[in-house]
């Protein structure tokens, strides 16, 4: 039986120095390329999400630049549909490539774009926190304020400043229960890129609100809802250290989830950066009972041969 894995991008895996079209298209194809040691021996089912912060920057930035009556930027959650979109289309091209070069093309590629749930009453949405978009030095923060005086601007891991917005946690992937069959035909799925559109219950539909959910909470409720045996988390980061960059730091290579939640609550990872990636695959462990493992993009192979990166087991 083929085991099912979610397999979580980091932004790394789509943007380079060069925001082009062309570029992420590129890109995607090398990442695409480095993810198939993960299913070419055919004894893995893969489902893949993705992050799409600095899209929806950047596409926010140029739709305010053009921003009039007669064309309106768009809300927040209709960027993050747009991106969706965006990404989902090359991410399906790339794989479909790659797939054929590995001689697994009789494996369909699909892309869906997905909406989760959140909780109106989320604090997230009294405290913004969810950086989106470019980083900014901090001689450039009075021009930014200046230009966009209602947003809200925060330091980010010692790497500048970026716009934050809320970011409330998923409760439910809406489409997930359509991807059984998906899954079973054999398919390759993209969904929940970006941590999906977040919406709120609406009467007997959905209302789509202005906030961003973080994608690795995200991938790990989409691989709890589509039953994955384990969810990868990729980063640019690597594997997990405590006390990283310091003399003393401490390599984390296989970890009960009940050692690394004490971790969590200590708040030894940085908020911006490893924290969330880590606290999502604490979570995805506790309710699951299965694996989930951080590490970069660049060790996948190694990852495929001996487990390689930060496991998170039961």
């Amino acid at each position: 039986m083929l085991k099912r894995i979610v397999v979580a991008l980091g932004g790394n895996a789509i943007l380079s120095k060069d925001p082009s079209a062309k570029a992420q298209k590129e890109a995607l194809e090398v990442t695409a390329e480095q993810l198939m040691p993960l299913i070419k021996d055919n004894d893995r089912q893969m489902v893949v999400t993705h992050g799409n912060g600095p899209q929806v920057g950047n596409l926010l930035l140029q739709q305010l630049g053009s921003d009039s009556e007669k064309n309106p930027a768009m809300p927040l959650d209709t960027v993050g549909a747009m991106t969706q979109g965006e990404i989902g289309f090359w991410t399906v091209q790339a794989f479909t490539r790659a797939m054929a070069n590995n001689g697994l093309e009789r494996y369909p590629v699909i892309s869906a774009v997905t909406q989760t749930l959140v909780d109106e009453n989320d604090p997230a949405f009294k405290n913004a926190s969810k950086p989106i978009g470019p980083f900014y030095t901090e001689e450039q923060l009075p021009e930014i304020k200046k230009q966009f005086p209602d947003w809200e601007l925060m330091e980010d891991a010692g790497r500048g400043y970026r716009r934050v917005v809320p970011s409330p946690k998923p409760l439910e992937i809406i489409e997930a229960k359509a991807f059984g069959p998906i899954l079973e035909s054999g398919s390759l799925l993209i969904a929940s890129g970006g941590g999906g559109i977040p919406v709120i219950k609406d009467g007997k539909g959905y209302q789509g609100v202005e906030a961003v959910i973080d994608k690795d909470f995200s991938a790990a409720k989409l691989a709890e809802m589509v039953g994955a045996d384990e969810l990868l988390i990729l980063t640019s980061g690597g594997d997990v250290y405590l006390n990283y960059g310091k003399e003393n730091q401490v390599h984390l290579e296989t970890v009960k989830v009940s050692e690394m939640r004490k971790y969590v609550d200590e708040e030894r990872f940085a908020k911006g950066s490893m924290g969330p990636k880590v606290e999502a695959a604490v979570s995805f462990v506790e309710r699951t009972g299965k694996t989930a493992t951080i590490t970069s993009l660049d060790n996948v192979e190694n990852f495929v041969k001996s487990g390689s990166g930060t496991r998170i087991v039961p």
